[in-house]
């Protein structure tokens, strides 16, 4: 057989295949949605009142896995290693996800992996416990000047939303605060009660479904004030310059075939304007910010350049 022929057929066998799999898929077995973040947190929320909605759209069961550590490396990797063939999706927030291109080496191609719509854009906010003698950011703010190190900030992971949070709000007040990581909020809060930090980072919505008699939130991370949290003042209100938020949405292998990932977009944008889905994510606290998956990625090189920026302003300042 010649090598013309011989390329002739594996391109013939190719397009076979990929035409089988299109014509299968969502049908013949789950598509394993992995959420990159422990059960209980935003991102693991959002992904499980969304399930249903595409479940339902596509003709699909959908498997949510949950896959944390990291900084939602573990689940780029799963991504990454998974078939193309669209019956493997995952969470993909940032800013994790791109502040980790700016740390480490990775076991993963970000490239790789295409943003398939954001669903939320959550503000990051500061809480205590409720009877903590830290009350504002300002508090938080003195007495992490009289002890250095001595205050802990729950995160999840370096690079995280709250992390970057506080960074910034190291930078513009010249503390030092100690960042101590967990695999998801549930993890932070159940720390936070039991004493082992005295701060934890949270997103808005994370916050306001909290129990108010446990947790006191200082202050959101937010240009304006969320529609979730109308009454709870910005950093930037209260004198500091933080702005920090996290966008969650989902994501699949970019050479997963361009018309099963324009189907799993299809469907969010589906589920985003279905009136039963928008109830259930209110009654979670869900703040949803749709952005297609084009408008996401023409999006993140800026989003890159700002963590960059505060990472050289942090390390400037050591």
């Amino acid at each position: 057989m010649t090598l013309a022929r011989s390329v002739a057929l594996a391109a013939a066998v190719s397009a076979i295949t990929t035409g089988a799999a299109l014509a299968d898929w969502p049908a013949d077995r789950p598509i394993e949605m992995i959420v990159a973040f422990a059960p209980g947190g935003g991102t693991d929320i959002m992904l499980r009142v969304l399930a249903p909605f595409l479940e339902a759209d596509l003709g699909a069961t959908i498997a949510v896995m949950n896959k944390p550590g990291a900084s939602g490396e573990i689940a780029y990797s799963g991504l990454s290693q998974a078939d193309a063939d669209g019956y493997t999706i995952s969470s993909l927030n940032t800013p994790g996800f791109l502040t980790m291109q700016l740390q480490r080496e990775l076991k993963y191609d970000p490239a790789a992996l295409c943003p398939i719509a954001r669903i939320v854009e959550d503000p990051g906010t500061f809480v205590v416990q409720a009877g903590s003698d830290i009350k504002t950011l300002e508090d938080l703010v003195a007495k992490a000047k009289e002890a250095p190190g001595a205050v802990s900030v729950a995160t999840t992971g370096v690079g995280t939303d709250e992390h970057m949070a506080l960074l910034q709000l190291e930078k513009a007040t010249g503390i030092d605060l100690t960042a101590v990581p967990f695999e998801g909020a549930n993890e932070a809060k159940t720390a936070l009660l039991g004493g082992h930090v005295q701060v934890i980072g949270l997103n808005v919505g994370e916050a306001m479904s909290s129990d108010p008699s446990s947790f006191h939130v200082l202050a959101q991370f937010a240009e304006k004030r969320s529609t979730l949290a109308p009454d709870l003042p910005t950093a930037t209100e209260q004198g500091f310059d933080v702005i920090m938020s996290s966008e969650r949405g989902l994501a699949a292998r970019c050479d997963v075939p361009e018309e099963i990932r324009a189907q799993l977009s299809e469907s969010v944008e589906k589920a985003l304007a279905n009136p039963e889905f928008l109830e259930a994510a209110k009654q979670q606290d869900l703040p949803l910010s749709y952005l297609s998956g084009a408008d996401w990625t023409a999006e993140m090189p800026v989003r890159l350049a700002r963590f960059e920026e505060i990472f050289k302003l942090v390390e400037a300042g050591n």
